[in-house]
């Protein structure tokens, strides 16, 4: 709002924000009476006790940039401190996550590693380590193993090797997730939680596009893809032959990109 002739800028300023200030109390009020109205607990809900909603915050344009806490959230900013836990250097986003009591987030992985501070709320946590991808039947980034803990093992019979490791968060714990992990979380209570990713390989190894930090790393994305060139190729060979060659050829995989059997605690 500009001050022209015969108006005070500061003053109508000062005029909006309160009226934005009211609008925000108001807003507050009627979501607690709607609460309230509903049997729910102060706190534990915005609007009714069976509502279901995921938040996930977005930088100012999601399609050039990239969520950070400090510039997104600076009056929380301050809350969350992790110095020295990585080279803030190879940091990448701040992630502001709010979910409702049984939201259930898919087994899936990210490429970054990341740690995950739990503000409000309970979450139960369980993690695969990468090297049982074999096992988890993967679309993607993401697992089509969608109930583990009662998997149907007539669809996904690998799926019963898969190591799990089982935790659950309080709030103020924090959570290191290696990147490459499996993670499927579930928020037991309301939800307020921050992620903090940072990359793991050089910037150039990431697509420059990608505001989310989800996708592969460029070499592995191309990797992929001559693949799919590969297999193109090898339908042209009858079923027996495309068998056998196929074989041999992820054999020759595991023989040159596979790690040997690496203790857990060494990933």
């Amino acid at each position: 709002v500009g001050g022209g002739q015969g108006s005070n800028g500061e003053g109508d300023m000062l005029v909006i924000a309160q009226a934005e200030e009211k609008a925000k109390k108001k807003a507050a009020a009627a979501a607690a009476a709607a609460a309230a109205a509903a049997g729910a607990a102060p706190g534990s809900c915005f609007l009714q006790r069976d509502e279901k909603y995921y938040l996930r915050a977005l930088g100012a344009d999601p399609r050039k940039s990239i969520a950070n806490l400090e510039v997104d959230f600076p009056a929380l900013a301050h809350e969350i401190v992790l110095k020295g836990l990585y080279d803030e250097e190879k940091m990448f986003s701040s992630v502001l996550r709010v979910g409702s009591a049984g939201i259930h987030l898919w087994t899936h992985y990210d490429v970054m590693d990341n740690v995950l501070i739990q503000v409000t709320g309970r979450k139960r946590v369980v993690l695969y380590p990468p090297q049982d991808a074999d096992y988890m039947y993967m679309v993607g980034d993401k697992s089509a193993v969608l109930d583990i803990d009662a998997p149907d093992y007539t669809k996904f019979p690998l799926f019963r090797h898969a190591r799990a490791f089982e935790c659950y968060m309080q709030p103020g714990d924090v959570l290191y997730i290696p990147a490459l992990w499996f993670h499927n979380v579930v928020s037991l209570d309301f939800s307020v939680a921050v992620n903090v990713f940072w990359r793991r390989l050089a910037p150039d190894m990431y697509d420059a596009k990608d505001t989310y930090g989800n996708k592969d790393p460029l070499p592995a994305n191309r990797a992929m893809q001559q693949v799919g060139t590969m297999l193109k190729t090898l339908e042209s060979l009858p079923p027996v032959e495309r068998d056998f060659f196929a074989r041999r050829i992820v054999q020759h995989i595991k023989d040159k990109a596979f790690l040997a059997d690496v203790p857990l605690d060494d990933i």
